[in-house]
């Protein structure tokens, strides 16, 4: 099977310099949820038609394994397959599909397929109570004919409730002559891929029809409100998903997975929350609201609580984060880890049970089990030019307000008394302290406003 996938427009409404194709939907260009679809169904050739915005769009999926062939100019869908045909091969059907209709599952293109098999030229259809703007499915006795697009038609055909999606599936070496001999008089004076109906049945090829499982999967985008619009259609589904699985969403209109999200069971979500990239909950966990949640893993039992973001991290079973608390790239929670209010983690391991309740930051550090991180405790990693590591052995107990020089070593069961600023390693079951020596002044008066 051979795929092209048109993606050459401008999209004037988008009212970007951006190709329309490659405005985002749930974190990914539309093109990228098409080019995913397209290889579900496992193409021996997969061609993008590109034009406006110039090499932005082959150059945006530089090493996705693609063919691309320009449009210039855009004369049309017909046109635009024209392109094409050096890439493809004969002895195939070739599916077109289009680089700003995001939401076409694989299933339904499947549907397609089966039904145009290897000599048949398939058409994904729609009906809709308001076709108008859409080319027009008209049969005879039942049987496909030709499709008529809304300038071109005439009021009887006007009134017909199916259209077509512009998805098709044809036996390539027939699609070859009859882009051929298509005509550009119309009233766009462009070449209309659709026209190849009219040219497959004056051949006596039989035109088939399928349809989406959804009407969602056919809408395309042309300006930054359809986007918005497909936007909550898909996050809806994504949402669906999830409560199917027994995942509690406190609101399902107020989620957003840029990505993948993979739930176990008993999962619950609170409102406003983004997960990007990959990211996994285990079993039991809590995501409290207006939390940014980004290729991480997240253990069974976890408790994040709101406004917490985390990024390249795991988080141990029974462990509780936030809220307003930030893990960073590099970062390994075991179990039952405590990481409280303002508190930043950043490529560090921290082991069972250990606790930095609030306002630290822990960078560049192993922590092993039974420790206690003070307030306003800061691991000092970084001399200006080169990173260095923190070592905390187990039952360390870190005092409030100190600062760990890296690199340096707690020991095993070590205090370090509030207010130090550690530069060397403190050993191990001992109190280690530095502070300067307290001392009242009698007399000191303090200073006062001088009047003018």
């Amino acid at each position: 099977m051979n795929i092209v996938i048109l993606a050459a427009g401008m999209g004037k409404r988008m009212q970007s310099a951006l190709p329309k194709v490659l405005h985002p939907l749930a974190g990914k260009p539309l093109l990228g949820h098409v080019i995913d679809t397209a290889r579900a169904l496992s193409p021996q050739r997969l061609c993008v038609i590109y034009g406006h915005g110039g090499d932005a769009v082959p150059s945006a999926f530089a090493n996705a394994g693609l063919s691309f062939a320009k449009q210039e100019p855009q004369l049309g869908t017909g046109h635009a397959v024209m392109q094409a045909l050096p890439h493809i091969e004969d002895g195939a059907t070739t599916l077109v599909l289009y680089g700003d209709v995001p939401l076409t599952t694989a299933a339904s293109l499947q549907r397609l397929l089966d039904a145009a098999g290897n000599d048949k030229l398939g058409v994904l259809t729609v009906t809709l109570d308001n076709p108008t703007g859409y080319g027009r499915i008209v049969r005879e006795q039942g049987k496909i004919v030709r499709i008529v697009e809304q300038k071109d038609a005439n009021e009887t055909e006007r009134a017909i409730a199916e259209v077509n999606t512009g998805i098709i599936a044809a036996p390539t070496a027939k699609l070859r002559g009859w882009l051929a001999a298509l005509s550009n008089n119309n009233a766009q004076g462009e070449y209309y891929l659709t026209d190849i109906i009219a040219a497959a049945v004056a051949d006596g090829v039989d035109v088939v029809s399928a349809q989406p499982d959804d009407v969602a999967e056919t809408l395309g985008v042309n300006s930054k409100v359809q986007l918005a619009e497909l936007e909550r259609v898909h996050q809806r589904n994504i949402a669906t998903r999830l409560l199917e699985q027994g995942v509690t969403l406190a609101d399902p209109a107020r989620l957003d997975v840029r990505g993948t999200l993979q739930c176990g069971r008993d999962v619950s979500i609170d409102v406003n929350c983004v997960f990007e990239g990959r990211v996994e909950i285990a079993d039991g966990a809590v995501i409290g609201a207006n939390c940014v949640i980004k290729d991480a893993v997240i253990g069974a039992g976890a408790n994040i609580k709101p406004f917490t973001h985390i990024e390249s991290a795991k988080v141990g079973e029974q462990a509780q984060i936030g809220p307003f608390a930030r893990l960073r790239p590099g970062t390994e929670l075991a179990r039952e880890v405590h990481v409280g209010n303002f508190v930043e983690v950043k490529n560090s391991i921290v082991g069972v049970g250990s606790k930095a309740n609030h306002l630290a930051y822990v960078g560049d550090t192993d922590i092993g089990s039974g420790v206690n991180v003070g307030a306003g405790v800061i691991t000092c990693n970084y001399d200006g030019a080169n990173k260095f590591r923190t070592i905390i052995e187990d039952d360390a107990f870190i005092g409030s307000d100190s600062q760990l020089v890296a690199p340096v070593r707690v020991g095993r069961g070590a205090t370090i008394g509030a207010g130090t600023t550690l530069t060397k390693d403190a050993p191990a079951e001992q109190l280690t302290l530095s502070r300067a020596k307290q001392i009242s002044l009698a007399g000191w008066v303090r200073p006062v406003k001088i009047k003018k």
